[in-house]
């Protein structure tokens, strides 16, 4: 279940009208709105390697791990191909957008090997070391560009290919947008024209506070900051009860 965008809009406002801070506009809020969802987004990543070393718990609803894992599940994508091969240059895929490569994989026609990622230097000196020369059994790739991957061997049989490459990643959550047309020379919500946030439905609160507090810095809104810090720290008090 996604997080409502005018929800949270409604919710910015009224925190900011209610400590008399200012009007935050549609534009402002569309604005903000994806750079607030990316922030809470990458500290998924964070969490989940901070509580790899942590012990779970047997509650059933509220391991940690668990939990961060289950709100970056809509988002994994398994087994993509890729989107063109160019002898040994595979483009990676377009759709949906693609935020973190997973583990890339070789299938021969007989088994689905994993390509191992290694830097520029290394490819280099395994070029140079028959004994640890990439082969079809254990090929490697160099990360070439943001679209694109090198692979060691460059060639292989059957040819590398779409049908034969492909690989998992986590795709970037769509973008927010606060939809809306102008009646009276004001700018009323339009569902038609708007798009959701595509967290998960307990991020809710933390969009609201994320929000107000870049609107605080970037957008040189005295107090906002505060407010948001405030509101925080209460959520966190009342959670400890």
């Amino acid at each position: 279940m996604a997080v409502s965008v005018d929800t949270v809009y409604q919710r910015v406002l009224a925190l900011a009208n209610k400590e008399q801070r200012g009007y935050i506009t549609p534009q402002e809020y569309n604005l903000l709105a994806n750079q607030a969802q990316l922030l809470i987004f990458d500290e998924y990543f964070y969490e989940i390697d901070k509580r790899l070393d942590e012990h779970g718990n047997s509650t059933e609803y509220s391991d940690m791990l668990d939990i961060t894992s289950e709100k970056l599940s809509p988002f994994l994508n398994t087994n993509v191909d890729m989107a063109a091969v160019s002898g040994a240059t595979m483009t990676l895929p377009t759709s949906p957008t693609l935020h973190k490569l997973g583990t890339v994989f070789y299938n021969d026609g007989t088994r689905s090997v994993k390509v191992e990622r290694i830097d520029a230097n290394q490819a280099e000196l395994m070029g140079q070391t028959a004994l640890y020369a990439p082969s079809q059994l254990r090929p490697v790739y160099v990360r070439r560009t943001e679209t694109t991957l090198q692979f060691f061997p460059a060639t292989a049989t059957p040819a590398y290919a779409t049908a034969t490459v492909n690989c998992n990643f986590i795709s970037k959550p769509a973008q927010a947008v606060w939809g809306y047309t102008v009646v009276n020379s004001q700018a009323l919500y339009d569902a038609t024209l708007s798009t959701d946030y595509a967290l998960h439905a307990s991020e809710e609160t933390n969009l609201v506070y994320k929000v107000l507090e870049l609107a605080g810095v970037v957008l040189n809104k005295p107090g906002l900051v505060q407010i948001a810090t405030n509101e925080e720290t209460s959520l966190l008090m009342a959670q400890k009860q």
